[in-house]
């Protein structure tokens, strides 16, 4: 008795399946017959496999270079001229530019592609700067730099070879901290000729004991390539300094 009902309920299972999957076939069809605007998906070619430890490091050039011109701002390249001169230098051919022409242009369009990628960054800094050097109290440089004394100490002047002990945090023009020793609970020694121009001149404003905010534009920052992935190329930065000591 149970075996019959089981028959019984798997053939009418399999009945079933079979009659929905033609049902659905038919209707496939009858969509594809009337339906204009059905895009149906492509095969995709098959990707390339890496048969050789030669096509494994002609991939992995192709991925390094991409990865770190991208990071410059590089978003296309002809790819043909690319070939021929990474093909002609191995080969020892005379090439369509002498090494230091090579290099010369790598550098200027970098630093067209970096300002480009940049752009934005620098024109919020500028903006920034321009109505916070109107505020009372912020003083600026022919550099460029602004200041802020947020308290005047009464210690010597450090000068650009001395080494400092400061305690410091760092912000972009958005209220972003990126970094703080303050927060490390330790402050931090360096020599003034080691460090951004921002610092480097402004820190020598600063008696010991005395405590500044610095508002650097890019120029005497980090530039248009910025700092990691921390500080923006371009990117105007506020530093608040206090100056503990000038170290012998």
């Amino acid at each position: 008795m149970n075996g019959r009902i089981l028959k019984r309920i798997t053939y009418s299972a399999v009945t079933i399946a079979l009659i929905s999957f033609f049902a659905a076939c038919s209707s496939v069809k009858k969509m594809a017959a009337g339906t204009s605007h059905i895009i149906f998906a492509e095969a995709k070619p098959p990707a390339p496999v890496l048969l050789s430890a030669l096509d494994s490091l002609s991939y992995a050039l192709g991925m390094i270079d991409a990865t770190f011109f991208k990071s410059q701002g590089v978003d296309t390249i002809n790819y043909a001229l690319m070939n021929k001169g990474f093909d002609e230098v191995l080969k020892e051919k005379n090439t369509l530019l002498t090494s230091q022409q090579a290099d010369m242009t790598v550098r200027e369009q970098l630093q067209a592609f970096m300002r480009k990628k940049s752009q934005g960054t620098i024109d919020e800094g500028e903006k920034f700067l321009a109505e916070n050097k109107k505020r009372e109290g912020v003083k600026v440089t022919p550099s460029g730099l602004q200041y802020e004394v947020l308290h005047m100490g009464t210690g010597p002047k450090p000068s650009d070879t001395s080494t400092v002990k400061v305690h410091y945090e760092g912000f972009l023009i958005n209220g972003k901290k990126f970094d703080s020793s303050r927060d490390r609970g330790e402050p931090i020694s360096f020599a003034l000729n080691q460090v951004i121009k921002g610092w480097t001149e402004g820190v020598q404003l600063m008696p010991v004991g005395s405590r500044f905010k610095f508002y650097i534009p890019y120029t005497l920052g980090y530039g248009e390539q910025g700092a990691g992935g921390a500080i923006p190329g371009g990117a105007a930065l506020i530093f608040d300094v206090k100056l503990i000591d000038i170290v012998h």
